[in-house]
């Protein structure tokens, strides 16, 4: 017979997460896609050499998704009070951050995206990174979890969805509160690639209300066919997971072209 310890070491996210989810009802599709990233790592390379950022894939993820967001605004949205669409003006991406050596988890907000270049996402990145994982960051998502670590954890659920619904439904900024405001941007991109993970789908955040979130798996050589020959290139897994309500097969169709165009030709695509 089965017996069960309750765990006593919770991290702030898992904490989180297990007052924002409960049984599965959400509108939420997946999709993945394999990308030859021949020329993707080829051009990180050329960035490093040529600069002293330390650019890596998941930021030339980044850049692609902030690109094929822009191309289709009509994804850049939230759904406030459940029934109206009200769109962002900017295209902002969220990179999760591991922390405490992976137990526990947290990330950046890298605003406007789309008009920066790889180098300059990975250069802000790194700075606020760093802060995050030294526990130095005093941006408003770090005030409002610590904010919720004081509270008894009966009425941090019921704070996480008070502050969704007072920042996004009703549109109010409540900065000031602790609470930040639109702290997850247009998208979420986590690279699980670094744990050893071939591929993987992550779940929406209900409070962030972001409608794309990217998994970046491990480059692995594999044989794929280019132009009528078996060759071996490095190939990466992208998983995608999306809200149907703002996204459906279409809008995630013309994403991932543009997404593929980028990684697959960054050169071409970005310059």
């Amino acid at each position: 017979m089965s017996h069960f310890e309750k765990e006593q070491r919770l991290g702030s996210w898992r904490k989180i997460s297990l007052l924002t989810w409960g049984a599965p009802s959400d509108p939420t599709v997946y999709g993945m896609i394999d990308v030859d990233v021949s020329r993707a790592l080829a051009y990180i390379a050329k960035l490093r050499a040529e600069t002293s950022a330390h650019v890596t894939l998941t930021h030339l993820v980044g850049k692609a998704v902030a690109l094929g967001i822009r191309e289709r605004p009509e994804v850049n949205a939230i759904i406030r009070r459940g029934r109206h669409f009200y769109r962002r003006d900017t295209v902002d991406v969220f990179f999760q951050v591991a922390l405490d050596g992976g137990t526990d988890l947290s990330g950046a907000k890298i605003s406007r995206a789309d008009e920066k270049s790889v180098v300059e996402i990975a250069e802000e990145l790194s700075k606020k990174a760093e802060r995050v994982r030294a526990h130095e960051d005093k941006s408003a998502m770090q005030k409002s979890n610590d904010l919720l670590n004081r509270l008894p954890a009966r009425l941090r659920g019921t704070l996480l969805g008070l502050g969704g619904y007072l920042s996004y439904d009703l549109g109010l900024d409540l900065r000031f509160a602790g609470i930040p405001y639109d702290a997850f941007g247009s998208a979420m991109v986590t690279n699980v690639g670094v744990f050893g993970l071939p591929s993987g789908f992550a779940p929406l955040v209900p409070f962030a209300r972001t409608p794309i979130l990217l998994t970046i798996g491990v480059v692995e050589e594999r044989p794929i066919a280019v132009e009528g020959k078996v060759e071996v290139r490095p190939i990466v897994t992208i998983g995608g997971t999306f809200d149907h309500r703002i996204l459906d097969g279409y809008q995630a169709g013309k994403l991932a072209q543009r997404f593929r165009a980028v990684l697959t030709d960054p050169e071409k695509e970005l310059g």
